[in-house]
């Protein structure tokens, strides 16, 4: 194995475990900016991630999901993406070192314009961005940012103890 193979292997790994790291501190962000004020979720109907499970679920396994895998199908999908978006950006970072620029900021504000404002929505799986009101978006960019930068600290953290 070359010495790049193995520095781009540990980034994926040490993404994936970041990124699993910040979706959990991404979540905590978004319930005390709910508590504190910020922009509650009015989202009609069930959340992306319960309808990207749903969709998988009906398609790869022609099953359709009860209430209560609907409950833990939620969670399930946003660890996923982010384990996998952290593995990504892990692997990206391996190679392309200005990827780390802001600290994750720009990997967390990337994330949010392509999954959040385009392939979502685009996907049937939200409301298109223009029907989302401002605040919700600048809720959504800020918690991205704060994923990303989770991500870079757990990643650079892992990194150095490799």
């Amino acid at each position: 194995m070359t010495t790049q193979t193995k520095r781009i292997s540990k980034g994926v790994l040490a993404g994936i475990a970041g990124g699993l790291l910040a979706s959990f501190i991404m979540d905590k962000f978004q319930a005390f900016a709910s508590k504190a004020g910020g922009p509650q979720s009015s989202e009609e109907g069930e959340p992306a991630t319960v309808k990207a499970a749903s969709a998988i679920a009906e398609s790869a396994l022609n099953h359709q999901l009860s209430p209560d895998e609907k409950k833990a199908a939620g969670p399930v999908m946003h660890y996923l993406m982010g384990g996998l978006s952290g593995g990504l950006y892990g692997a990206v970072s391996a190679i392309v070192p200005t990827a780390n620029a802001g600290a994750g900021t720009l990997f967390g504000a990337a994330l949010w314009l392509l999954a959040d404002e385009f392939a979502v929505p685009a996907l049937g799986l939200s409301k298109k961005p223009t029907e989302i009101p401002p605040e919700k978006h600048a809720m959504a960019l800020v918690s991205h940012l704060v994923y990303g930068l989770a991500t870079y600290g757990a990643k650079r953290a892992l990194l150095t103890a490799l």
